[in-house]
C-alpha cells in the first residue's frame, strides 16, 4: 500500500532517449570498447542510449523501420538526439551484392525521407546526426569475402560517392552530419580504424565516439542529471527528496 501511495505521489521518471539508428555498424556498437557503450557511460543518468543498429540492413529497408521505433504518439521531448548511419551496405556493388544494394539516388532520398519523417513528428533538425559510412580497406574486405566463398563486394570509391550523398542530405536538410569516410582517411593508412575492413576496430570506435560525442555533448549539456547525488538526499526524509 506505502509503495502505491508513493507512486501516486511521484512524478513517472522517464529517461530521455538517444535513439541510434543503423546497420550492424551501429549494431555491435555497445561490444566491449564499442562507440555506443561509450556514450551510454557518457550519458548515465542523463539518456537512455537505445541501440537500433540491424546488421546488414540498407536504407531501403531502414525507412520503413523508423515509423515503427519512433511513432506519431511518441513524445518529441523525450528524443534527446538520433543518430541515422547507413551506408555500408547501399553502396555494395549491385553485380555483387544486388540484395543489399540500394542506387545512389535512392540512398539519398530515402535518408532524405527519414529526416522529414522525424520533422513530421516534431523532431527537430538539431536532434538528427547523420553518420558516413567509414572508407573501406579493400584487401582485408576482400579477405573476408573470400573466407565466405564470396568476392569483394565493395569498393571504396563507391563508398565515398555515398558518403558525399550523405553530407549532402545534411546540408539539404539543415541536420548535423559526420562524414568518417573523410576523417578516417586524413589518416592514410585508416586501415587501424576497421577490423576486417569494413566494420570498426577498437580504434575506429574510439575514433567514432570521440568525433560523436563533440557533436552531442553540446546537445545534450544542459540535460539534468535524473534523481539528486546519494549525499543530496535527506536520509531522514527521503521522500522529500525523491518524490
Amino acid at each position: 500500500m506505502a509503495l502505491a501511495e508513493a507512486g501516486a505521489r511521484g512524478r513517472l521518471l522517464r529517461w530521455p532517449r538517444v535513439l541510434l539508428f543503423g546497420d550492424s555498424i551501429t549494431e555491435y556498437s555497445f561490444q566491449e570498447n564499442g562507440w555506443g557503450a561509450y556514450l551510454a557511460e557518457r550519458l548515465v543518468r542523463k539518456c537512455d542510449v537505445v541501440n537500433r543498429g540491424i546488421s546488414g540492413y540498407n536504407t531501403r529497408w531502414a525507412k520503413l523501420i523508423l515509423p515503427r521505433l519512433i511513432t506519431e504518439s511518441t513524445s518529441p521531448d523525450s528524443i534527446a538526439a538520433v543518430t541515422i548511419f547507413f551506408g555500408a551496405n547501399d553502396s555494395a556493388l549491385k553485380e555483387l551484392n544486388p540484395k543489399q544494394h540500394v542506387p545512389l539516388e535512392e540512398y539519398a532520398a530515402n535518408l532524405k525521407s527519414m529526416v522529414q519523417y522525424l520533422k513530421s513528428v516534431d523532431i527537430t533538425a538539431d536532434r538528427i546526426i547523420l553518420i558516413t559510412p567509414p572508407p573501406l580497406q579493400e584487401s582485408a574486405w576482400e579477405k573476408a569475402c573470400l573466407a565466405k566463398g564470396d568476392k569483394l563486394n565493395r569498393c571504396n570509391a563507391t563508398t565515398g560517392q555515398y558518403a558525399q550523398a550523405c553530407v549532402q542530405v545534411a546540408r539539404e536538410c539543415g541536420t548535423d552530419v559526420l562524414d568518417l569516410w573523410t576523417l578516417m582517411q586524413k589518416n592514410q593508412d585508416f586501415s587501424s580504424y576497421l577490423s576486417d575492413g569494413l566494420h570498426l576496430s577498437t580504434k575506429g570506435n574510439s575514433f567514432l565516439a570521440a568525433q560523436l560525442w563533440s557533436r552531442l555533448e553540446n546537445k545534450l549539456s544542459a540535460l539534468p542529471s535524473l534523481l539528486p547525488y546519494w549525499r543530496d538526499v535527506d536520509h531522514t526524509n527521503p521522500e522529500a527528496s525523491l518524490l
